[in-house]
């Protein structure tokens, strides 16, 4: 099985009004980044998105105090960027589908992916 992981692609990331957007070099991936993404989750294999995630209130963060605030869970910033958002919703209940939040750059550090991609092999 291989496996396709989607890190923090999201609107705060990628779109013109995100909070930390890195702009056009991030859009211009996208449809890329959907084809693939339809390609793995179509054939079965599986497919991470491994999230960054933050409250509005998180004091204790250290990322509090480098960034502007980005991907407060529940806004625009956190969902995906353009169609991969809707793509999403569709296939989140397949099982080879898999959504992590994450609250350090790592896709690895603090979540269970590790595991996941263990246990497919």
């Amino acid at each position: 099985m291989k496996a396709l992981i989607s890190i923090d692609y999201t609107n705060d990331f990628v779109a013109e009004a995100g909070a930390l957007t890195a702009g056009i070099p991030a859009q211009a991936i996208h449809d890329r980044i959907l084809e693939l993404t339809k390609e793995f989750t179509e054939r079965g294999d599986f497919v991470a998105y491994t999230i960054d995630r933050h409250e509005a209130d998180d004091s204790y963060h250290p990322e509090m105090k480098q960034f502007p605030l980005h991907n407060v869970a529940g806004t625009w910033g956190h969902d995906l960027f353009g169609d991969l958002q809707a793509y999403y919703e569709q296939t989140a209940d397949l099982a080879n589908v898999y959504w992590t939040d994450k609250r350090h750059y790592s896709a690895f550090a603090g979540t269970d992916l590790d595991i996941r991609l263990r246990e497919r092999g």
